[in-house]
């Protein structure tokens, strides 16, 4: 049994930077695992000031500090896990219950998604060539597993529909983004589509829903610092060089019919108005945090300016925010992309 060592309380937060789970990181090579029904294998390196301890003791102290598990993930889910093989090192090779870990060793296995409420929308498909999936992603999926969010998530959503446990995002819309979503479909396509959004060689296009606010108008630019720390809920405003720029493209008022149907699902709202958001840059919340600056909160938004609880979610009051539109040139045929929304 794994004793209360000081070691093991300090540790928690390090072994959940460290899980690479369910796709949210990329492995440059091949897992040991494979994918798994759209999710895949986690990975943790035995730290080197760790106490002497088994390849079993550690998987429990790992399972044990999952914040979300699932209920049944027990002592015998963890035995089968090694009757099973499905506790393996680098190399492929499975590790025997009673094996003592070596520092810098890493271990391999499958965590058990914890029970999630079901999002009741769909994944449109805007475009599918040889490379790429591209997909209207709804509001409350989470574009990669994430936190609690594993199962309901784009990545794993598609992985399943699909068949190709390949996909992967080539970039990243905040859970309560919709819009334009687009995923590789090789491993080694990967990175030149990964590299063209780290790179900002992609234009983004996003549209907001707001209340009317005659201080907006198209030609308008914000310009700020903004922060958000590990952990934190919003971004921050701070002193600085400016790091977050957003130019307003297009105002269009919202019209009656249109009004109606964001009333029945948000109460009475004064006059709305469609605004045509163009980043030039890509930091967390930044259009929810300038539309807020500006005195128009995106119509939904549960951040700002207050932060709802999480148990008040409704999955009928979504978050106005869509990606519109991205454009790129293609960075292995070299030809101009643009791909539009549908929703």
């Amino acid at each position: 049994m794994i004793s209360p060592m000081p070691w093991l309380k300090n540790s928690t937060a390090w072994a959940m930077r460290e899980l690479i789970s369910m796709g949210n990181r990329l492995v440059h090579r091949r897992p040991p695992l494979p994918v798994r029904d759209g999710l895949n294998p986690s990975r943790v390196r035995f730290p080197d000031d760790a106490p002497e301890m088994t390849a079993y003791e550690f998987l429990r102290f790992l399972i044990s500090t999952q914040r979300h598990r699932h209920p049944e993930d027990n002592e015998a889910a963890l035995q089968q896990r090694f009757a099973n093989n499905e506790v393996r090192n680098q190399r492929g090779i499975p590790f025997q219950p009673e094996d003592a870990m070596k520092a810098g060793v890493d271990i391999w296995f499958y965590r058990i998604p914890a029970p999630e409420p079901a999002v009741p929308y769909e994944i449109g498909i805007i475009h599918e060539d040889a490379h790429l999936l591209v997909v209207d992603k709804p509001p409350f999926l989470a574009t990669f597993p994430r936190g609690s969010h594993i199962t309901e998530s784009v990545l794993v959503r598609m992985r399943r529909q699909t068949g190709n446990q390949d996909l992967s995002p080539a970039h990243r819309l905040d859970r309560l983004t919709s819009g334009v979503l687009v995923l590789t479909k090789q491993p080694e396509i990967r990175g030149a589509y990964q590299e063209l959004f780290a790179a900002r060689a992609v234009d983004k296009v996003y549209e907001a829903i707001a209340h009317t606010n005659p201080e907006i108008t198209p030609g308008t630019v914000w310009e700020h610092r903004m922060e958000k720390e590990r952990g934190e809920f919003k971004t921050r405003i701070v002193a600085g060089p400016v790091n977050a720029r957003t130019v307003v493209n297009a105002t269009t008022p919202i019209d009656a019919t249109e009004h109606a149907q964001l009333e029945a699902a948000h109460g009475h709202q004064e006059p709305l108005t469609r605004y045509e958001l163009h980043p030039l840059t890509g930091r967390t919340h930044q259009l929810r945090l300038h539309m807020f600056l500006a005195g128009s909160a995106i119509l939904g938004d549960p951040i700002y300016p207050d932060v709802l609880p999480v148990d008040a979610e409704d999955f009928g009051v979504p978050m106005h925010l869509l990606s519109r539109r991205l454009s790129f040139r293609d960075p292995l045929s070299g030809e101009p992309r643009q791909f539009i929304s549908q929703l």
